[in-house]
């Protein structure tokens, strides 16, 4: 079995986000980490890896310092790291960076591929299913759970107080839920081995069937009109009363409000 694992370098939020003057992130001047449900994605490669000796290949798109999660995802047990990254593809938009990453993954053997559900830094879910939209594949979202059954992926997919069980023919889509697992930590004999390991770079050339209307700030249909970072709350309104009062003032806030 081949699993390719889509993970995406995001701003670590804790430290501070920063912008460019056309409203994009400064990805280069931000710490950063590896986007939380691709990393349980990863890990539920890892774990159909660990029962069936699936290959686990991850892509990643971004700048030249996006190699870091892929060193992180060797750390962790993946077998190959394939980094996307040229000027052209800046500033991209969800169908551009779907575009991106299907036209990369047009270059390899695959028989699952499985992504985060959304990544922190645009919370759209929307690259994943674009990607089975791109490579014309079935895709089950919100994974709670995987198995495979055969030829078949069978997952349990989230849905509000419940969940669905859906079966689908490989190859196929997944996208993943943080909730799905707790990723394993990196050993030190990984960390070791993952700074052995050559990550493998492709630029606008290696990606197959492509139009470059499609790709970068350029080919993004949606653009970025105003951005900032985390707005801090004020104090609010504080009051010291008894609890029938207490309850009568709650009362009477929900009616100002038109909550009651």
């Amino acid at each position: 079995m081949k699993i390719v694992v889509c993970v995406k370098q995001v701003p670590d939020t804790k430290g501070g986000v920063k912008f460019n003057a056309d409203g994009t992130l400064d990805r280069s001047a931000m710490l950063a980490i590896m986007n939380p449900d691709d990393k349980a994605g990863l890990e539920a490669a890892l774990r159909l890896k660990d029962e069936y000796g699936a290959e686990v290949t991850v892509v990643t798109m971004g700048l030249p310092k996006a190699e870091e999660v892929l060193r992180e995802a060797f750390a962790m047990g993946a077998d190959k790291g394939i980094l996307v990254t040229d000027r052209v593809l800046g500033g991209a938009d969800t169908w551009a960076t779907s575009t991106t990453l299907a036209g990369a993954i047009r270059n390899l053997d695959y028989d699952l591929i499985i992504t985060g559900r959304q990544a922190i830094d645009g919370d759209t879910a929307q690259v994943g299913p674009q990607i089975s939209e791109h490579l014309d594949l079935p895709v089950i979202s919100y994974a709670q759970n995987i198995k495979i059954d055969g030829d078949s992926v069978v997952v349990e997919r989230q849905y509000e107080d419940r969940y669905h069980v859906l079966k689908a023919k490989m190859p196929c889509l997944v996208t993943a839920l943080s909730e799905l697992n707790e990723p394993r930590y990196m050993t030190p004999g990984g960390i070791f081995d993952a700074f052995e390991k050559e990550v493998t770079v492709w630029g606008r050339a290696d990606l197959k069937d492509v139009d470059d209307a499609n790709l970068g700030l350029k080919g993004s249909p949606t653009k970025i009109a105003k951005a900032s970072d985390k707005v801090k709350k004020g104090a609010g309104e504080k009051v010291n009363l008894d609890a029938q009062e207490s309850v009568a003032y709650l009362i009477g806030k929900f009616k100002e409000k038109h909550i009651i």
